[in-house]
């Protein structure tokens, strides 16, 4: 049978893995946006691949299950790519939980179900869950093993705990990579591996708005005194993905890599530091 890759938000990130990787394979699009998941498979159709796409909305169960039972029926389904999410400029703070949280328990659940033994996939987190304060065990335990219908009832993501976009997207991305791990254990059942990358600033459209946006001027400031003195490109943080997703990456599963030019570390010990 087909081997399919499942790219779930076709943006910058999620098209630049999906070219590392997707060759030989049937290539499922799938964004909230058809004409998004369209004009993806238009550029990878002219660049040679074999395309197919889907709406899906990642808030929506229903929605998961069928972009699933989809890429079921496309082939063996051996490659997810999650890299669907809001950020803290495009949202309030119980839309990203609801689709940054929320949707991605759902799609390693769905995802977790159907995913071919040998097979891998990788959630596109952020830099942002690295930033997000130490939580205690107890929290670190709901966040990666509560699931999905009721997580969003957790009393640590009630509305008057989360008041503020950030600090939702912050506690969403860790809650990501807390999530993978514990779900890398349920895919390690059917012989397949999942990990989170956590990339800092990458020249995005959702990088320019934050860029543009009302903290602007402190992610350039980021980037100005970072290591790296620059932001990512989307390309960079696909080399990171092949790598997992791929049989050199074969011993590495439940696991984070933070991939930010250096920014953390420099809010750790260097010129970003309080």
């Amino acid at each position: 049978m087909t081997d399919v890759v499942v790219l779930i938000g076709t943006g910058s990130i999620g098209q630049a893995i999906a070219r590392r990787i997707g060759a030989g394979k049937h290539v499922l699009l799938g964004d909230l946006r058809r004409e998004n998941a369209d004009a993806a498979a238009t550029v990878l159709a002219e660049a040679g691949f074999d395309v197919g796409t889907g709406v899906v909305d990642v808030s929506s169960r229903a929605s998961v299950h069928a972009l699933a039972n989809a890429a079921l029926a496309a082939g063996t389904v051996t490659g997810v790519i999650h890299a669907a999410g809001v950020s803290p400029s495009q949202a309030p703070p119980e839309v990203i939980l609801k689709v940054d949280l929320y949707g991605t328990a759902v799609v390693l659940e769905e995802f977790g179900n159907i995913i071919a033994p040998g097979g891998s996939g990788v959630v596109i987190a952020s830099m942002s869950g690295h930033r997000l304060p130490a939580l205690n065990a107890e929290q670190d335990k709901a966040l990666a093993t509560t699931p999905a219908e009721a997580l969003l009832e957790l009393p640590m993501l009630a509305p008057e705990q989360i008041t503020d976009p950030l600090h939702a997207y912050q506690i969403s991305k860790r809650g990501n990579a807390l999530r993978v791990q514990a779900e890398a254990v349920r895919w390690g059942k059917r012989g397949a591996r999942v990990n989170t990358i956590s990339p800092g600033i990458v020249i995005t459209p959702l990088a320019k708005d934050e860029l543009s946006g009302p903290r602007g001027a402190g992610y350039r400031r980021m980037l100005e005194r970072s290591p790296a003195g620059r932001a990512g490109t989307p390309d960079e943080i696909a080399s990171l993905a092949a790598l997992l997703i791929g049989p050199e990456g074969a011993f590495i599963t439940g696991s984070d890599f933070l991939i930010d030019g250096g920014v953390t570390a420099s809010y750790r010990y260097g010129d970003l530091a309080p």
